[in-house]
Formats: structure tokens, sequence, C-alpha cells
């Protein structure tokens, strides 16, 4: 898409209340990852364990990511790609890789570490710019430099701050970077790519609950409170990706990449609010990554605005 204005917004096929509509898509699908903490230490307040909560995540999605593809009418690519050995591999490792990076956050939610988790998704788009930079000879602006070597020091400072590496926020940054990374070699819409996985990993889930009601874990909970909100872990997974999908088809990458932001904004505000504890040294780390974010986020500003003066 092509626009003859400086402005982030380009024009769509619904012109400007297209671009508006796709806007609060996009922000309302982060605004939505952000805070699905709330939900997961919710359901830690019922006494439903990480792994449960992974477990019932991967079950409840299926039947909404199902329908996800039956409203966008993607039932005829469904089975394309279900009769594709080599989509089916590729879906395979992106279902691995997601399944742990849910794990992760889950784990993040309901353990106090909150923080960890939006440190870990403010440095994934910068990974995102290093990698591309490292591993397939992508040109580097100099802002992306300035922001990556901030980065990298914040990164540092937490780690002396926790005394020893912040694992969770590395492991999900780099879990959230190689799912984007294999994803993008699958030859399927996100829609059907996720309805997939799910089927690969409901299976999974099922077994571990199996499992653990054999131990004396309630499968869906001890309380109605614990089981409506373990049955609100499958909208809670899939409306923010259709969401999500639907702005990505509407608006320029440049402001997606401004929107990724609101998410670990909101979720350091839930781990500030929920009284986790912000040192002194880790204030300073996040002083860092945020001044790598400002960094990153005027360079691709321009970059957008470049680029619009050039299609004009």
């Amino acid at each position: 898409m092509t626009t003859a204005s400086a402005s982030p917004l380009q024009a769509g096929p619904g012109g400007v209340a297209g671009d508006r509509s796709a806007l609060v898509a996009g922000f309302t699908a982060y605004f939505l990852w952000g805070g699905l903490s709330l939900l997961f230490m919710a359901l830690g307040r019922e006494h439903v364990g990480a792994w449960e909560i992974t477990a019932h995540r991967c079950i409840w999605s299926l039947p909404w990511s199902a329908g996800l593809v039956w409203l966008a009418g993607r039932q005829g690519e469904a089975w394309t790609v279900l009769r594709t050995p080599r989509t089916l591999l590729w879906l395979a490792g992106t279902a691995v890789l997601v399944s742990v990076n849910w794990s992760i956050f889950v784990y993040a939610s309901t353990t106090g570490h909150k923080l960890d988790a939006s440190l870990g998704y403010y440095i994934n788009p910068l990974l995102n710019m290093a990698a591309g930079a490292f591993l397939f000879r992508e040109r580097i602006s100099r802002s992306g430099m300035i922001a990556i070597v901030l980065a990298v020091i914040g990164v540092g400072l937490q780690a002396a701050a926790v005394g020893h590496p912040p694992w969770v926020a590395l492991s999900l940054a780099v879990t959230f970077w190689a799912y984007g990374v294999l994803r993008k070699q699958v030859p399927a819409s996100a829609q059907v790519g996720l309805f997939v996985e799910c089927l690969m990993l409901a299976p999974i889930g099922i077994a571990y609950l199996v499992w653990a009601h054999g131990q004396g874990v309630q499968p869906l909970g001890t309380t109605p409170a614990a089981t409506l909100l373990i049955l609100a872990t499958g909208p809670a997974t899939v409306i923010p990706l259709a969401l999500f999908a639907s702005a990505m088809r509407r608006l320029p990458l440049s402001l997606m990449g401004f929107l990724q932001f609101v998410m670990p904004t909101i979720a350091f505000i839930i781990a500030m609010s929920t009284g986790e504890v912000l040192t002194p040294l880790s204030a300073l780390a996040f002083v860092f990554i945020w001044a790598g974010v400002a960094v990153f986020s005027v360079g691709s500003l321009r970059a957008a605005r470049r680029a619009v003066q050039i299609q004009a």
C-alpha cells in the first residue's frame, strides 16, 4: 500500500475510517495480551498450577481457533495444510515454541516475575533487529545499533540486579523471536497456523490433565469461578490473535512496531500495581531498555516517513 501523505497511517481499502478501526484492533490486541497475566494470576489464586493453566490453554484454544478459521472462511486452506507433511512439520516446530513461550509466561505471571516478562517483551523487537543483522545479513541503521547497545546494557544491569542472567525475560524474548522466524517460513495464515498448532497441542494438554487427575487434581478446577476462568483461556488466547491479524492486514509494519510496546507496558504496570519490587538497579535497567525502545521507535518513524516520501 502507498500513501501520498507523511502520516504513519496508510490509506487502506476502508479509507480513514478503516485505518482507525485497524488501529483500534491492533491496540486492543496488544492491550489484551498485556493484561493476560491478570487471568493467570486469578487462576493461580484458585490454586490452578502453571502447568495446568498451559494445558487448558492448549485445549480450550482449539475450538476457538477452529471458529476463527470458519469465520475467516479458511477451511479449504486448513485442509490443504493438514494434507501437506512439510507444512505440518514446520507447524510442529512452531507449536513447540509457542507452548514453551506460553508456559514461561504463565510461570512468570503466577510466581511474581511479571517485571521479567515485561522486560522480555520490551527487548523482543530489538532482538529481532539484532538477529536479522547477524543471522540474515540484514542492514542495521545507526539508530538500530544504538537501540541494541542500550538494550544490552539494560539486560546486563538487570542481571547484576538479580544476581544472574534474567532467564525468564531472555527465554520469553528468544522463544517469541524463534516462533516468529519459523512462522514466516510456514505457508499458512495466522488463523490456520494457530488452529493446527492447537490441534497438535490439545492432545498433549489432555494427556497431562488425565495424568494430573490421577494425582488428585480436578480437571476443571475446584470452584465455579475456577472453571469459568479455565474456560476463558480459550478466547483470551484467540481473540487477540484475530484482532492482531485484522490490524496486520491494514496497518503498516512501522505502526504495528510502535503498538507492540503496549503489551510490555501494560505488563509493567500490572507488575508494579501488584507489589513486585523494582530495585534501583532494576529501575536503571528499565531506563536503558526504554531508551533503546525510544531510539528504535524514532528510527522506525523516520524510516517510514522516508519510505512514504519516496512512494509519494
